[in-house]
């Protein structure tokens, strides 16, 4: 039921604009100033004209080849004191323009279709979403991540106040937050295309839809209300300032001023479409239209129009009253339509829609439009005629809370299996005795003055906190560890267990031992291409029974021989997808334990380094699920591999391998407790944001400095706080 208390009146209407409006947002500079974007491709900023009522063209840019679809305010930095404007268009495109020029100081490639969403974050990010079914996040004028998961096109895009989440909605009716680049929930309620979402607070946010309803959503995942009023899809919502009362835009003609969880005011315009709003500084609404007209509406009786204004605005409405005969079809006449007596005349064109019930339906809409040389402000009616026409059938491809944010594939959920919670932490990870933990008497914590990686004396510890002994690091950092004569006879025990067709024979047992002593005692010796083939042979046992030769290989892979050959261009992706294969969450902890530190001591070869690089996306992917456990020597693992691959985007300065790492450092610190984990992240951290500005705003706007603040009050071992004070003094 509307309310009588509030009452918005217009204030002024604004042209300018050749095609429909489609998106607004208030500037920084000017005070009281916004920006509107625009069908006809420009994007244009409008000033206060006077104190109570009225605007002026300050400002026309260009640079977008195609409609201008959606604007956002990037804030203000040192170099842009008055912040910039972002714009996305429908030639796949984001221009980044300053105040001072009417051409984009630079522009954003990497969408492969139409950019319909931005917002922007602390720090100088941006996220935008497509309608290629993925959002980006970018800082500067680089891409730094791809947030693949929907099904469809990515209509609204919002960075919340904590640092690193975001949300996005979708035509593929979900909302999904994502927590530094990765999908932590799936909002599910809304029946049509979710089309704009606007934030509340730290753990609130409401979205519209095209299913005509308004949520309030908690970012713990639970819908809190559903608003009903709009009769059609729903464009738009902006929240008024220092309140939740919101207002909204709809292709029901109408804008609707919602207060106290009620529909206040509904404002009926003279145009279909009511694209989109933003509320000003002072609660002033600015409504755009199909029409090309921007209006200014206001409670405040100083900024209202004058009488003969108001009369106008009424008169053009009325003007413009949907006659119930023609219904949406504008200026048709439906009595002058031929009837169906001419369906079988020769004539006008017609036109195949031919579509898939796994296709988006606004971009099969849109491809039709533009196919056929048609008029895109069909888009949405064609989009509906599809969805009526398909009423029944699955649209999409379902469901995609299990994708993978680094491949778009199903991933693991952690907390579906025990995996390895079930290992004892310095326990036998293979027996459960106290005995054979490779590796274990290095991770402990480190003597002063030794190195903090080997706890050899390779440099020593400077008494002065100011001087950085921890990053970059420049090496990779392996796991050299081993008691050859236990790793032997757990071999030799086991092969008696093995299948007949897998069983070494003793000439086969004699070769391990050869190359693990090749390997072990740095001999002049070099492993030969059977002793490879036997190696080969003993790391394909079956899963319960192959930790010992995975011991070996994980030795011999430091060794140049076998490096170059497990992982040449030619053998490479087979050695490392069976690596990988063991990585599976559900598997034995023994298996993930080598096979991670497999993969770390890989990185000491020029050949295994290139592999490593080359697989990161699957590899880095499958290994980060392994976080969910309890074994503290997986973490360790986990831990080198990120700080290892961080060592190599140090040396590439590649950007986008650093975000990546960066969004993995943030997901495994939140559930690692063991500290020389936690050292071995921390240092990764430092070694990717050295002498790199962008690495630096990047891991702030993730958050990662609130992160690991903790650890800077650890005592022991003191690695860990020295390490992670000056982490924090870069931050």
């Amino acid at each position: 039921m509307e309310s009588v208390a509030a009452r918005y009146r217009l204030s002024c209407s604004l042209q300018g604009h050749e095609l429909d409006v489609r998106g607004l947002v208030c500037c920084l500079y000017p005070p009281g100033a916004f920006v509107s974007v625009s069908r006809d491709r420009t994007t244009r900023l409008w000033v206060p004209d006077s104190p109570n009522r009225g605007f002026t063209e300050m400002h026309c840019m260009s640079g977008h080849s195609n409609f201008v679809s959606c604007v956002c305010i990037i804030p203000s930095s040192d170099a842009y004191p008055h912040g910039l404007i972002a714009t996305g268009g429908n030639d796949h495109n984001i221009c980044i323009f300053s105040l001072e020029s009417p051409a984009p100081l630079y522009i954003l490639k990497g969408h492969k279709n139409a950019v319909c969403s931005l917002s922007s974050g602390k720090f100088g990010t941006l996220l935008s979403g497509s309608w290629d079914t993925t959002a980006k996040v970018w800082l500067n004028d680089k891409c730094m991540m791809t947030l693949q998961g929907h099904t469809a096109a990515v209509w609204a895009v919002k960075i919340l106040p904590e640092q690193g989440l975001m949300l996005t909605g979708s035509a593929d009716k979900t909302i999904k937050l994502w927590k530094a680049g990765r999908c932590e929930r799936t909002f599910s309620g809304h029946e049509d295309c979710v089309r704009g979402l606007a934030i509340l607070s730290e753990t609130e946010f409401l979205s519209c839809a095209n299913d005509a309803s308004v949520r309030r959503w908690q970012i713990t995942g639970e819908c809190l209300e559903v608003y009903f009023g709009h009769t059609n899809y729903i464009y738009s919502i902006s929240i008024f300032p220092n309140c939740k009362d919101f207002v909204t835009t709809a292709e029901d003609r109408s804008l609707r001023v919602w207060k106290n969880g009620e529909c206040a005011q509904t404002i009926r315009l003279p145009a279909q479409s009511i694209w989109c709003c933003c509320v000003l500084d002072n609660g002033d609404i600015v409504v755009g239209a199909s029409d090309g007209i921007i209006r200014v509406f206001t409670e405040s009786a100083d900024r209202t129009a004058s009488a003969e204004e108001i009369k106008a605005f009424e008169k053009e409405l009325s003007q413009a009253t949907i006659d119930p005969k023609t219904g949406d079809l504008g200026n048709i006449n439906a009595e002058q339509l031929p009837g169906r007596e001419h369906l079988h005349e020769p004539g006008g064109p017609s036109y195949k829609l031919p579509y898939n019930i796994s296709d988006d339906p606004w971009l099969t809409a849109y491809n039709f439009l533009q196919k056929n040389d048609l008029n895109p402000m069909f888009l949405d009616q064609v989009a509906k005629f599809i969805i009526d026409n398909t009423k029944g059938q699955t649209l999409g491809l379902g469901n995609t809370s299990l994708s993978d944010p680094f491949t778009g594939g199903g991933r693991y959920v952690p907390g579906s299996s025990s995996g390895s919670s079930n290992t004892l932490s310095a326990a036998d990870p293979f027996t459960g005795a106290g005995r054979y933990v490779p590796g274990s008497a290095s991770m402990g914590a480190t003597i002063s003055g030794v190195d903090p990686f080997t706890g050899s004396s390779a440099y020593q510890s400077a008494a002065s906190k100011t001087v950085n002994i921890y990053f970059p690091k420049k090496e990779a950092v392996t796991f050299d560890q081993a008691n050859p004569t236990q790793i032997l006879g757990k071999l030799k025990e086991l092969n008696g267990t093995a299948p007949e067709e897998k069983k070494l024979t003793e000439n086969d047992l004699i070769l391990l031992e050869k190359i693990l002593s090749i390997t072990c005692n740095s001999s002049f010796e070099k492993p030969t291409a059977q002793h490879l083939q036997i190696l080969w042979k003993a790391i394909n046992w079956p899963e319960d029974i192959v930790f010992p030769a995975l011991d070996i290989l994980r030795l011999s892979v430091k060794h140049p021989i076998v490096n170059e050959n497990f992982c040449s261009e030619k053998e490479g992706v087979q050695f490392s997808s069976h690596l990988t294969s063991l990585l599976n969450p559900k598997g034995k902890p023994a298996n993930q334990l080598l096979a991670l530190r497999t993969f770390c001591n890989c990185f000491v070869g020029q050949a295994g380094q290139k592999l490593m690089m080359s697989q990161r996306e699957a590899l880095i992917s499958h290994a980060v699920e392994l976080k969910s456990g309890s074994n503290k020597n997986i973490h360790i693992a986990l831990a080198t591999l990120t700080l290892n691959y961080s060592v190599c985007f140090h040396k590439d300065h590649n950007i986008e391998g650093k975000a990546q790492c960066l969004s993995v450092i943030s997901t495994i610190f939140e559930v690692v407790q063991d500290l020389e984990a936690i050292f071995r992240l921390l240092v990764a951290l430092g070694t990717l944001i050295s002498d790199d500005s962008n690495a630096i705003q990047l891991a702030k706007s993730l958050g990662v400095d609130s992160q690991i603040r903790k650890y800077a009050s650890v005592s022991e071992p003191a690695k860990v706080s020295e390490c992670c004070k000056l982490i924090l003094n870069l931050l």
